[in-house]
C-alpha cells in the first residue's frame, strides 16, 4: 500500500512538471521549421518571407500558428492514410499545436546556441554536375501586369538515339515570377510551327496546355520541390532529335521581370533502362452547372498488363474541391491510391510512392471527383457562374490522374 501510494504521489508531483516543459525556439520549432519550411521559407525563394533564425520565426509566430492549424502550411495535399508517400510534408497534430502552444507564450527562444544547423541547400546543381544542359534560347522580359503566362520555349537536343533520363533538376532563373516548370517532348515539329506564329520568344497559349499532342515528358518543377531520381533501371524516354519544350508558367509581380530557366538532365547509366510510362484516368465530357456546389465527375482506366505503380499527380482547375483515386484489382482489396480533400490549383505535384505499388493486369482505376461551380467558391472565375466544361483555359476544366508506371515484366523493385 505504502508503494502505491508513493507512486500515485511521484505521479502527481511529476508528470505535471513534464506537461509544463517550456516549449522553445532552439529545442522544439526549429528542427520543425527547418524540415518542413525552409527549403521555401528562405533567401531567394518563393516564399513572401524566410524562416531561418529565430527573429524570422518569433515575426511569424502568429501566421505560422494560423497555417498551420488549417494545415495550409507546410502544402501538402495528400490526405493522411491514402496512399504512402516519399518525402511528405505533413506537420503531425503534436507538432501543430507545440507550435500553438510556443506562440501563445511568447515565442521563447531558449537556448540560441543549441539551436541546431539549418540544413543546406545546394546553391549549384543539387545532383552534381548534369550529363546535359539545356536553357531557354534567350532571356525573357516579363511585363509587370495582366493575365499569368504560360509561355514556350523551344530547346532542340539532336541526339542520334533515344536517351533514357533517371532525374531532372530545373533551375528558375528567376524564382520570384516562375509559378511552375513543365517539360514537353515534341518530335513532330509542332512547337515550331507555334513558335513561328508569335513575335516574343517562344509562343503563348491561352490555356495550361502546351498547344499539342506530347510524346511524352521528362517532369517538371514548382516550388519547394527538390530534384527527384527515378529508380535504379527506370527512365523517362528523350527520343532522339526530339525537342524540349519548356513550359513557363509565370506570375506577374507588379515589376518588369527577366527569366532564363535552365535544366540539368541526368541520363540513367543502367545497361537496360525500363521507360518510365504516363498513363491517365481521364474524362473530358462532362459540363458542371452553373451553381452547383458538389458536382461529381467520374474516370476509369483499365491496367493491360502487370504494371508497377512509381506516382500519380491529380489534375484539376479552379473549381476543384476534391479526387480521390482508387484500384481496384482483379482480387484481393481495393488499394487507395491518392485521395486530396482540398484542392488547390497553385498547389500541384507528382507523389511518389515509397514503394512502387503492384497493380497485376485487369486492375480498374477508379477516379472520383468534385467539383464547386458556385458563387460561394471564392476561386470560381466566373461572376456569376456559367456552365463549364473540359477545356486548355485555366477558367476551363479537368479532370486526369495522371499515373507513372513502368511494365512489371521489364522491371522488378528493389527490397
Amino acid at each position: 500500500m505504502k508503494q502505491l501510494l508513493f507512486v500515485l504521489i511521484t505521479f502527481t508531483f511529476i508528470v505535471p512538471h513534464i506537461q509544463a516543459e517550456e516549449i522553445t525556439y532552439s529545442e522544439h520549432i526549429a528542427p520543425i521549421l527547418q524540415k518542413q519550411c525552409q527549403s521555401c521559407h528562405r533567401q531567394g525563394e518563393v516564399a513572401p518571407f524566410s524562416l531561418t533564425d529565430y527573429s524570422d520565426a518569433k515575426a511569424w509566430a502568429t501566421e505560422i500558428t494560423e497555417y498551420t492549424k488549417a494545415r495550409l502550411m507546410p502544402p501538402w495535399k495528400p490526405a493522411h492514410g491514402y496512399g504512402a508517400f516519399e518525402n511528405e510534408r505533413r506537420l503531425t497534430d503534436k507538432q501543430i499545436q507545440m507550435i500553438a502552444d510556443w506562440a501563445a507564450a511568447g515565442a521563447p527562444a531558449g537556448d540560441l546556441s543549441k539551436t541546431p544547423p539549418n540544413p543546406k541547400f545546394h546553391q549549384g546543381w543539387a545532383l552534381g554536375e548534369p550529363d546535359h544542359i539545356v536553357e531557354m534560347p534567350v532571356e525573357y522580359e516579363i511585363e509587370p501586369e495582366g493575365e499569368d503566362e504560360y509561355r514556350h520555349f523551344i530547346i532542340p537536343t539532336n541526339f542520334d538515339t533515344d536517351i533514357y533520363v533517371q532525374a531532372v533538376d530545373v533551375q528558375p532563373g528567376n524564382r520570384k515570377t516562375v509559378h511552375h516548370v513543365i517539360l514537353y517532348l515534341d518530335t513532330e515539329g509542332e512547337a515550331r510551327k507555334l513558335d513561328a506564329q508569335d513575335p516574343k520568344p517562344g509562343y503563348l497559349t491561352q490555356g495550361t496546355g502546351p498547344g499539342f499532342d506530347p510524346v511524352g515528358t521528362l517532369g517538371g518543377w514548382a516550388p519547394g520541390l527538390q530534384p527527384h531520381v527515378l529508380p535504379e533501371g527506370v527512365g523517362y524516354q528523350l527520343p532522339k532529335g526530339a525537342d524540349i519544350v519548356l513550359q513557363v508558367h509565370y506570375y506577374r509581380t507588379g515589376h518588369t521581370e527577366r527569366d532564363q530557366s535552365r535544366v540539368g538532365l541526368y541520363f540513367s547509366k543502367t545497361e537496360k533502362t525500363t521507360k518510365l510510362h504516363i498513363g491517365s484516368a481521364i474524362n473530358t465530357k462532362f459540363v458542371i452547372p452553373a451553381g452547383e456546389k458538389e458536382y461529381a465527375v467520374n474516370a476509369t482506366k483499365q491496367v493491360k498488363k502487370d504494371s508497377y505503380l512509381l506516382a500519380t499527380m491529380p489534375h484539376m482547375h479552379l473549381l476543384g474541391r476534391d479526387m480521390r483515386i482508387i484500384a481496384y484489382p482483379p482480387t484481393g482489396k481495393p488499394i487507395d491510391l491518392i485521395w486530396i480533400q482540398d484542392w488547390d490549383f497553385n498547389w500541384q505535384d507528382i507523389y511518389y510512392y515509397s514503394q512502387p505499388i503492384f497493380l497485376p493486369m485487369g486492375t480498374r482505376i477508379s477516379l472520383l471527383a468534385h467539383y464547386d461551380n458556385s458563387a460561394d467558391n471564392p476561386a470560381n472565375p466566373h461572376n456569376p457562374p456559367v456552365p463549364v466544361g473540359w477545356g486548355d483555359k485555366t477558367t476551363d476544366e479537368m479532370c486526369i490522374g495522371f499515373l507513372y508506371f513502368v511494365d512489371a515484366t521489364k522491371y522488378q523493385p528493389k527490397e
